[in-house]
């Protein structure tokens, strides 16, 4: 027999919109379609900004506390994509039912709902619904078989809500971390007059077994036209120091130490940073150059923009007789922009940024990664987490890739430390094309190793992700006997790299 939907024991669906300002003018009429085809089942909307229902019960805002029981009482809850009522409605022992915004619908300012609810539908901590038939169907089955749908204290044997809570939340920080912060790209600002005073500059400069290299690299740091004190300090890693090429002098000293953390890059790194003095640091491989005017154009973005923590600038890539100019159109690069690309652009040896950042701050260089590899991607990729990186578009560094390159030939070093980054950096699943270029990287690299099995399973998720992604089919050739050394002197010619 059916009930009417005024009955205690009606069972509830409960449709919770949110208070976004945006229209959500879609779920309301698929809430609508549930409240006349089951009349036996009492439909309650909680509408925010959207037109009230015609069938069903609605009311435009619940209290937080109020809304949480409603959830606990209803059989099955509808949410929009919004982390905050995903949250409550797990908090509240519920599988969301979720139907996120759709921006092309004008329901909401970005299609951030619609990744936010693929992931956690693909993670098991909502039910995506994407059409009418979608939701009826699902809460049809909610109905039918309500432990399914069922979680935390509130699901028979469970034992609390709090790590699918904890799981919403996180992945809603994700989604927050993508959206670009307002006016991200803006001009960059320029010095009214010259500072009476220009601020002492550290420029870190780590070495190893390239003596010949390092002195051209010291030498173009010595006449940079910058009118304050630049100090180098010269990391020597797992190398004899050279006291040579200390020196004195008041407006270019150069002190010569020994890396005393971690050997590797970044060890070296950080052993520079805290050896290191004044208000701005900057990174210089021991095979590149600076041209005259890099330093002094960085030290004005950073004095005229303090909400400014880093500045890169664009490079020249020389590779045998091949140069090729390397430079970004834009003045600022977000924590999203580094996850859909690297960037290669942004390379160390551009690196200007406040000591105060990396000492008290996000923290200095990682040296949990295998290797050291790809540690200034990841310096990077936490730094724009805080801020947007400023980009002068110009070159800057005369950068030397050769054969002698410290990860030449390292094949399973770089593979294992790009295994890491996916691992500490979720949000690239977030982005597929971000995540297919470091699993294609992951291939390339396995491939070149000789471990073939793994690079075909990497080859896959590559291609799963972003079926037109370049690094694919270069790995699949490589492991079926391509020489990865040949890939690379031909993409090095051309100014890229894998």
């Amino acid at each position: 027999m059916t009930q009417a939907p005024d009955s205690p024991d009606a069972p509830l669906v409960l449709v919770a919109l949110g208070t976004d300002h945006h229209p959500f003018s879609r779920l309301v009429e698929w809430a609508d379609a549930l409240a006349r085809e089951r009349p036996g089942v009492r439909v309650l909307v909680q509408y925010g900004r959207s037109p009230a229902p015609e069938t069903a019960e609605g009311e435009s805002f619940i209290a937080p506390d109020r809304l949480e029981d409603l959830m606990r009482s209803a059989a099955a809850v509808v949410t929009h994509g919004g982390p905050g009522t995903v949250t409550t409605a797990r908090r509240a022992g519920h599988l969301p039912l979720a139907a996120a915004r759709d921006p092309e619908l004008g329901e909401h300012v970005d299609d951030h709902q619609l990744r936010f609810v693929a992931r956690l539908d693909s993670s098991g901590l909502v039910r995506s619904c994407a059409t009418a038939q979608q939701l009826a169907a699902a809460v049809d089955k909610a109905l039918a078989h309500p432990g399914e749908f069922r979680i935390g204290s509130d699901a028979p044997g469970g034992t609390g809500g709090q790590a699918g809570e904890a799981a919403a939340l996180r992945a809603g920080e994700l989604i927050d971390l993508l959206a670009p912060p307002p006016h991200a790209e803006r001009p960059l600002p320029a010095l009214a007059e010259a500072p009476s005073e220009w601020p002492e500059v550290c420029a870190v400069v780590p070495t190893r077994d390239r003596p010949d290299l390092l002195r051209r690299t010291l030498r173009s740091i010595a006449e940079q036209d910058y009118p304050g004190v630049l100090r180098t300090i010269v990391v020597f890693d797992n190398d004899d120091p050279d006291p040579a090429l200390a020196s004195d002098d008041a407006l270019r000293p150069v002190e010569v130490v020994v890396n005393d953390h971690s050997p590797g890059l970044a060890g070296a790194r950080n052993t520079g940073i805290l050896a290191a003095r004044g208000d701005f640091v900057a990174f210089c491989d021991d095979d590149d150059t600076w041209f005259p005017g890099k330093l002094r154009s960085q030290v004005e973005v950073l004095l005229t923009d303090p909400g400014t923590e880093m500045v890169c600038c664009g490079i020249r890539v020389v590779y045998d007789r091949t140069e090729a100019e390397r430079t970004l159109d834009r003045t600022a690069v977000t924590f999203s922009d580094l996850l859909g690309s690297r960037l290669t652009e942004l390379h160390p040896s551009t690196f200007l940024i406040r000591r105060a950042a990396l000492v008290d701050g996000c923290g200095p260089v990682s040296e949990e990664l295998p290797g050291s590899y790809a540690e200034d991607y990841e310096l990077l990729l936490r730094m724009a987490r805080r801020a947007p990186v400023r980009n002068i578009p110009a070159p800057g560094v005369r950068v030397l890739w050769h054969r002698r390159s410290h990860f030449a030939g390292r094949w399973q070093t770089i593979a294992t430390a790009l295994r890491w980054l996916l691992d500490r950096y979720p949000e690239f699943l977030l982005v597929p094309s971000g995540y297919a270029r470091v699993a294609g990287q992951i291939a390339f690299a396995e491939a070149a190793a000789g471990r073939r099995r793994t690079a075909l399973q990497w080859a896959g998720r590559t291609f799963r992700a972003r079926a037109l992604e370049p690094r694919t089919p270069l790995a699949l050739a490589v492991a079926c006997g391509l020489p990865a050394a040949w890939v690379l002197r031909t993409l090095h010619r051309h100014g890229k790299g894998i």
